[in-house]
């Protein structure tokens, strides 16, 4: 089964990422933290299943952040 948007957002805000207000449009939510150059945006609804480079995009900003 495949993982949900929602649990996308969860492991960003469990690792220090904020939503930026405003900054995405319709579906779209841009995500940012202090020590993370840039921002990491997910598209979709809370319970559409995650496509296979979100979960890339995600998994890599949380690793730079460990090192």
């Amino acid at each position: 089964m495949p993982r949900k948007i929602r649990e996308l957002v969860r492991d960003l805000t469990n690792a220090g990422f904020y939503e930026i207000s405003g900054a995405g449009k319709g579906s779209h939510r841009k995500f940012s933290h202090a020590e993370y150059s840039g921002a990491v945006t997910l598209t979709g609804k809370s319970g559409d299943d995650v496509k296979p480079y979100q979960e890339k995009q995600v998994k890599q900003a949380i690793e730079v952040l460990k090192k």
